[in-house]
């Protein structure tokens, strides 16, 4: 009975990680299109990415410095034994990937910002995954993110044209934050880092580094100058919910998942992002732009319930 129950305990635990893991991910896309779109209605209202980025870096990080006071007070030295992996998840996903990020709108277009970064997350993930962790790179899988990608190029509508000198330079830009955040994810995996205080560590990295040079270099008077409703809607959005909120979840979704399977659902904000620009932009999806997000949508179930090493 007792080899019985140990038996019935792993597919189980597979499932209940399996559930929670999508989850995390649905959720981290969700809050990835949000931000997205209520970045473009900050910029509409007088803002620009370098506040944007400021607001999402300062509150995030104010706001998750009692994480790493109790983890310090609790095991001061088992925290500082890991330097090394926190000094790699603050330079993933901290301020350098927000810069690039942000930094590529100046050269590139909407529409590659929608394929390029997401393409390298899901690829990246996938091949860093295989090599650096072993996690299998099984067929399903990677049929599975092919179709994410199709669908990304579907919904995102990116024309031939578009492709110049400039834009490449912004399409590079895209490629290194993707396989930055590909990489943030191995991080997290291979030291089996806390996702709450991974989160607080790459927040206070940014706050200590990103918003003192903003303040030098760019300054607060476009903050201090925008509507109240602007200015405590973009402090809601971007540092409460997605400052603290993409982090945790995505490294949520590592933890549960494995960092190749939970790339792949980064790819879904472009398309839920076309979604929440009804409400908020007021602009009318495209039918295809439906039909790229359900596509996208095949394939990550297609990547994601593929079967785990165990």
């Amino acid at each position: 009975m007792e080899h019985q129950a140990s038996s019935m305990h792993t597919p189980r635990a597979g499932h209940f990680r399996l559930v929670v893991g999508t989850a995390m991910g649905l959720l981290a896309a969700g809050i990835g299109a949000l931000y997205t779109v209520f970045a473009r209605w900050g910029i509409t209202h007088g803002l620009l990415s370098p506040d944007l980025t400021v607001l999402r870096f300062g509150v995030a990080g104010i706001l998750t410095l009692p994480v790493l006071l109790f983890a310090w007070r609790r095991d001061a030295a088992g925290f500082l034994a890991r330097w090394r992996a926190w000094i790699l998840v603050a330079l993933l996903a901290g301020a350098p990937f927000g810069l690039l990020m942000f930094g590529a709108l100046q050269f590139a277009p909407a529409s590659h910002a929608a394929v390029f970064p997401f393409t390298a997350m899901s690829v990246m993930g996938l091949v860093l995954g295989a090599v650096m962790l072993g996690e299998p790179l099984s067929a399903r899988k990677v049929a599975g993110i092919v179709i994410v990608l199709a669908g990304l190029l579907l919904l995102s509508g990116v024309d031939a044209r578009s492709f110049t000198a400039r834009t490449a330079v912004g399409d590079a830009m895209f490629l290194t934050a993707g396989t930055l955040w590909a990489g943030f994810g191995i991080v997290l995996r291979k030291h089996r880092l806390d996702p709450l205080l991974a989160t607080a560590v790459v927040s206070l990295s940014a706050l200590l580094t990103y918003v003192p040079a903003y303040l030098l270099l760019v300054g607060p008077s476009r903050l201090t100058q925008a509507a109240p409703l602007v200015f405590w809607a973009e402090v809601l959005v971007q540092g409460v919910i997605a400052g603290t909120g993409t982090l945790f979840t995505y490294a949520k979704a590592v933890a549960m998942l494995g960092s190749a399977r939970a790339a792949v659902f980064p790819a879904l904000a472009p398309g839920l992002a076309a979604l929440l620009a009804w409400p908020v932009l007021g602009h009318v999806p495209l039918a295809a732009e439906a039909i790229g997000l359900l596509v996208a949508m095949s394939g990550l179930i297609l990547a994601v319930t593929s079967p785990a090493r165990h």
